[in-house]
């Protein structure tokens, strides 16, 4: 994706500025929806896959419960603050 954003970006700035500078805002839209997406995207499998850890760590040692549920939610915390982020850039971006 960042090799293809490259390549694009080296066609937008082959344009004259006139051109450029009225066609330029058209990549904003899908830039800030790819942003959400691959926020997303990243966020939930991470949370998918720690909370598989999590459960299957309590499934082999249910002792271990107390001492792997700070770690749980601390990480989840984490992974939310990702896509929140992801969000915001979102945002920042559409109404620059």
């Amino acid at each position: 994706m960042a090799f293809g954003g490259l390549f694009l970006s080296s066609l937008a700035f082959a344009q004259e500025a006139a051109a450029s500078a009225s066609a330029g805002n058209s990549w904003v839209p899908i830039g800030a929806g790819l942003t959400m997406a691959v926020a997303s995207f990243g966020a939930a499998t991470a949370q998918g896959r720690t909370a598989t850890a999590a459960l299957e760590g309590i499934a082999r040692n249910p002792n271990a419960k107390d001492a792997l549920f700070q770690p749980f939610i601390l990480g989840l915390v984490f992974m939310e603050f990702q896509a929140l982020l992801g969000f915001v850039i979102a945002i920042i971006w559409t109404f620059k």
